[in-house]
């Protein structure tokens, strides 16, 4: 059942986007009603969140059996509704992909709304659809007397009109479920110190899934499911050299060093100082030593100067046996994304940069070596189209097959013959988000119910 309206776009990005998933190969393949309908179906899912929580194990330090059976205990510990028992005995581990551990969610839940509200960000307002709390900082408004204990409406900002500290909000806004206020009013908006920790704990959600706040955190990590796919399809080896271009969080870069046993080199690059300490701490939590993360432009990586070292960036022409290239993007695939006020030249401005980053990629890559191209956005021109320019530009690189493969085939529209189209992976939910579905196995439902996302893997020959 659809409870949200289509992610709320500016008209040129409606038209833009239109213009994509009704362009003439897709046409001619699937006919005018079928594209209609799957763009529509595309802007009404991502404002909904997935039917599960997708969890990915460190099994570099445990086995998948034995953090599966703890994440139970911590769980049923940590529900007080009549659900806990159920959601620690339905953890199932994903058939195919050997380190993942899926969770259903239960929603939309018929949740009454109450006429005491609280206002979040739309930030917030995405997060708590997938499991977490009110943490304080997200809050823009509340009653004028809330205090600690009060029962509460949490609702998200749409179009971001709201003022902090206000009352009440008339505004653009969506109900996300109530909780109990964990702090006051005044604690909130009038204390000496921007306020920290929960500020509302979720207590009926509209969607029901565990908050991970602090459970298992070295052995639970919660990433995407196509984000747990990339790392596979790049496919480290124990011994080898990996670049992560743009590393932050470092979600991909420690998942990438698990695979390989920790046994290797990870080079992980960011350009903002504050996301490679975010790096350090995940590999630290996670118990990574193979990890050396550098806050540094990876368009400028490649080094003019053969004598340079390569400890750190810039590096040497071929210096690593693979590159993960996870793009800079619009980012029009996460869910659930209730709003984007983004115009239409923010949204391609990301092409010129991924082209800056490929050129650095290929020359950074050994021969004989593999580069992961990924994003998760649903833009033929951040996907499709860069791989056909890729190609063309670089006569070194050909398109590889890609393992696992649980997604769809690339889309139409970018001139790729149908040999590569089959060998890209696009996540594509709007083919087929549709609620009746939930009656299927949970396993099934998780290669298809994911964020928008693509993979492309090649070879430099």
């Amino acid at each position: 059942m659809s409870v949200f309206t289509r992610i709320s776009l500016k008209p040129e990005v409606v038209e833009h986007l239109q213009s994509v998933f009704l362009n003439a190969e897709v046409l001619a393949a699937v006919g005018h009603q079928e594209a209609e309908s799957r763009f529509h179906r595309l802007l009404t899912c991502l404002t909904h969140p997935p039917s599960y929580t997708c969890v990915r194990a460190s099994t570099h330090l445990a086995s998948l059996e034995e953090i599966r059976h703890k994440l139970g205990e911590e769980l049923t510990k940590q529900m007080c509704s009549s659900s806990a028992e159920d959601v620690s005995l339905r953890i199932v581990p994903h058939p195919r992909i050997p380190d993942v551990l899926l969770l259903p969610v239960d929603g939309p839940r018929p949740v009454k709304q109450l006429s005491s509200e609280v206002m979040v960000g739309a930030q917030c307002g995405n997060a708590v659809l997938r499991g977490a709390h009110v943490f304080a900082p997200g809050i823009l408004a509340s009653p004028k007397y809330m205090k600690a204990g009060d029962v509460v409406s949490v609702f998200s900002d749409l179009e971001g009109r709201c003022t902090r500290g206000a009352t009440s909000f008339q505004g653009k806004k969506v109900f996300v479920g109530n909780g109990v206020a964990e702090l006051g009013r005044s604690s909130i908006f009038c204390a000496d110190k921007p306020p920290k920790g929960v500020g509302v704990r979720m207590v009926d959600p509209l969607y029901q899934s565990p908050s991970f706040d602090g459970v298992l955190p070295n052995l639970a990590f919660l990433q995407n499911l196509p984000s747990v796919v990339v790392g596979h399809v790049l496919g480290p080896r124990p011994g080898e050299r990996i670049l992560d271009m743009c590393a932050a969080p470092g979600g991909k870069t420690c998942h990438i060093a698990a695979l390989m046993g920790d046994q290797g080199e990870v080079m992980a690059l960011d350009r903002i100082r504050n996301k490679i300490d975010r790096i350090h701490q995940n590999a630290q939590m996670l118990q990574l030593r193979s990890i050396k993360a550098f806050c540094f432009n990876s368009t400028q990586a490649v080094s003019s100067d053969p004598a340079h070292g390569t400890e750190g960036p810039p590096f040497p022409p071929e210096s690593f046996d693979r590159v993960l290239l996870d793009a800079p993007c619009s980012g029009l695939g996460q869910r659930p994304n209730m709003a984007c006020t983004w115009s239409l030249k923010e949204i391609c401005s990301y092409q010129p940069l991924q082209r800056k980053l490929f050129h650095a990629a290929v020359q950074l890559l050994k021969t004989g070596g593999v580069l992961v191209y990924s994003t998760c956005t649903v833009t033929l021109a951040e996907n499709e189209e860069q791989v056909a320019w890729a190609l063309a530009t670089f006569p070194c690189l050909t398109l590889q097959p890609q393992e696992p493969h649980i997604g769809a085939e690339g889309m139409l529209g970018a001139g790729l013959p149908p040999e590569q189209l089959r060998l890209l992976q696009r996540f594509s939910p709007e083919l087929i988000w549709d609620q009746t579905e939930t009656t299927a196995p949970l396993p099934d439902r998780a290669d298809r119910d994911t964020i928008g996302f693509f993979i492309a893997k090649f070879l430099k020959n």
